[in-house]
């Protein structure tokens, strides 16, 4: 699936074919007044975890974690026990990508100082590391492997830094042959088990793109999805027997669901529906399961549909959360699941299928914190000055009550596009816990309400999307436990403009602004683009403008060029690798702002790029945010309470 466009790094209904819903129990009451503040150190020692790939023999499940205060490769038996970390890096954040199929090699991808980078790397058992894509200025990316394991498949810019091509590097010698060069701008979506086919995904806007498949045997490039108007149409995954191409389209429809082509006919039938929109759908490598995820109202909802039986799976309860990320192991006799809930982080999880037996592998969760002192998140929506009804997901402090009124923060997401979901948020958490009442806005533009009110932002931004933060906070100033004299604006990314943009554009409206590495002059940020994101160019500009065309317009809506009328105080967080909002976007936007006499408060991090992976960092920026809230929003008082 084709993702939009982002700067920031991510109703079960009736289906077509047997499934089973993975959901979560009826949430628990609120837990009491919590009877400890825990730090940010605490919050960070909060273990995170990514991926999943099961040894050869089915005995060990390597994954990604920061547990040593930055990303590395680990392997656990599955039986329990300690982690064994793979590698060792002090300095880069390294994730792993799986297990080789025959042996205890594994693949990893690593970056330098956060600069997006990426290379892809081996590790053999003996620890040493080899570097399969060397040079200079080079993205690569792993893509999967052959049918008889002799051989995976890479992505890699090397040739053009705006395109990636498709190397196949065979898997004893790592020797490579070029599969097909890209000169088209395609995003590579899949490519087949059997090696003969490649799906392409070519956006001309966020919401009307197309799939092409391409013949590696005959070198044919057949265009699949011809149609009239703006509809969205993605390749997911071929089906393991390589006779047909699973994607997703909203053609005729709010949502997009999955539909199947079927490469020797052309045939085209739809698969699977859902009442939201169907983020992804993939299979086994046997093809005995095929895995859907639904963006449900912002939590994830996991199908699993047996092929084979023809019948849902009866797997049994799990603890209230979502269970996401789904990896089958090559024999079918396990699933790997990472499962979270809004104050339980995600932890890895196997099942087994013959045995019905649920095993959870990790405990995530800092030794320090008690969960029952965090709080449950609530999805709230409220009418925006137009009527659009806007979604939310609020986390209230226990202590906040309408005698004692807390201050607030309206948290503005990434994007464009993206979204504020369900789900353990150890920054939103930490915030609740020293007393913010936050409100995680999904402005109209953010993914998983349908097609309208994702386009609803278009060439609007700096105005409609922004009047919805707006009314955020009056919203927030509604609640009887809110001081409305204390209502701050923070995000990251384009979450970070927004806030920007509220400080320039509505001076009065919010007391503080927190801006994470946010854009502030969209002119030079659209010129500046990272070159592997030269595929999404058109998108880009269609979303946001043209800087050689509409000049006028990104100046108008760039905080930059109005910084003299931001007037609260502000602090800016910058990673000074960041290859998507440079940090000339944060360096001019503070020397405008000091020139008015504002409080404003600067902290660059010298190895970090766009986000923060390394722990001593994250410790560092929230630690500095929260002083900076307290000291500027919380301290200016409550407001008196008749």
């Amino acid at each position: 699936m084709q993702p939009r466009f982002t700067f920031l790094r991510v109703l079960a209904a009736a289906a077509l074919v047997p499934t089973l819903a993975l959901a979560a129990p009826k949430a628990a009451p609120a837990s009491a007044r919590p009877s400890k503040q825990y730090s940010i150190e605490q919050f960070m020692a909060t273990t995170k975890l990514g991926g999943a790939s099961f040894s050869p023999d089915e005995k060990r499940i390597l994954f990604s974690s920061n547990e040593s205060g930055i990303f590395n490769a680990y392997t656990l038996p599955l039986t329990g026990g300690k982690a064994k970390a793979l590698t060792q890096s002090r300095t880069d954040s390294t994730y792993a990508e799986g297990f080789f199929p025959k042996d205890e090699r594994i693949l990893f991808t690593r970056d330098q100082g956060g600069n997006e980078q990426n290379h892809l790397y081996v590790r053999t058992p003996d620890g040493k590391e080899r570097d399969l894509t060397p040079g200079e200025k080079l993205k690569a990316q792993f893509m999967g492997w052959s049918q008889d394991d002799s051989a995976f498949y890479v992505l890699t810019n090397e040739r053009d830094a705006r395109f990636f091509d498709v190397y196949r590097y065979d898997a004893k010698t790592y020797a490579r042959t070029l599969v097909y060069q890209n000169d088209r701008g395609f995003n590579i979506a899949d490519v087949s088990l059997d090696g003969k086919w490649l799906a392409f995904n070519k956006p001309r806007t966020n919401y009307d793109t197309d799939i092409h498949l391409y013949n590696v045997e005959t070198k044919e490039l057949k265009h699949i999805t011809p149609h009239q108007g703006d509809v969205y149409f993605a390749a997911s995954s071929f089906d393991p027997a390589s006779t047909a191409l699973y994607f997703l389209t909203d053609q005729g429809s709010e949502f997009k669901r999955v539909a199947r082509y079927e490469l020797a006919t052309g045939k085209v039938e739809d698969v699977e529906r859902a009442d939201w929109d169907v983020m992804y759908t993939s299979f086994s490598r046997k093809g005995g399961y095929r895995v859907t995820a639904i963006n449900e109202d912002g939590r994830t909802v996991i199908r699993v549909h047996d092929v084979k039986a023809g019948k849902p799976l009866a797997l049994p309860q799990l603890p209230e959360g979502d269970i996401t990320s789904v990896t089958i192991s090559d024999t079918e006799k396990r699933m790997a699941f990472y499962h979270n809930g809004d104050r339980s982080p995600s932890n890895l999880h196997v099942y087994d299928f013959g045995t019905k037996k649920v095993s959870r592998l990790t405990d995530a969760m800092s030794r320090d914190i008690d969960a029952k002192d965090l709080v449950d998140a609530e999805v709230v929506r409220f009418k925006s000055f137009d009527g659009m009804e806007i979604p939310n997901i609020l986390y209230k402090p226990h202590q906040a009550t309408a005698t004692a009124k807390a201050p607030a923060i309206v948290w503005v997401h990434g994007g464009p596009g993206g979204q504020t979901r369900k789900g353990y948020a150890p920054v939103l958490q930490y915030l609740a816990n020293h007393g913010y009442v936050v409100l995680g806005i999904n402005n109209r533009g953010s993914s998983g309400y349908g097609k309208s009110f994702y386009v609803a932002d278009d060439q609007k931004h700096g105005r409609e999307p922004l009047l919805d933060c707006l009314e955020a906070k009056k919203y927030l100033s509604s609640l009887p436990y809110v001081d409305a004299e204390r209502i701050g604006i923070a995000g990251g990314s384009y979450g970070g403009y927004m806030t920007l943009a509220a400080l320039a554009f509505h001076p009065d409206a919010f007391k503080v602004g927190v801006d994470i590495f946010g854009v502030s002059n969209w002119l030079r940020t659209l010129q500046s683009i990272p070159s592997w994101w030269e595929s999404q160019r058109e998108a880009l500009y269609k979303e946001l403008g043209d800087p050689a065309k509409q000049e006028q317009m990104l100046r108008d809506i760039s905080p930059l060029f109005h910084a003299e009328k931001i007037s609260k105080p502000l602090l800016v967080l910058q990673g000074a690798n960041d290859p998507r909002v440079i940090q000339p976007e944060s360096d001019e936007i503070v020397q405008a702002v000091k020139k008015n006499g504002v409080p404003v408060e600067y902290v660059i991090f010298p190895d970090e790029g766009h986000g923060f992976t390394k722990r001593k960092n994250e410790v560092e920026a929230y630690s500095r945010m929260l002083g900076f809230l307290d000291k500027h929003l919380k301290a200016a008082g409550p407001a008196p309470v008749n």
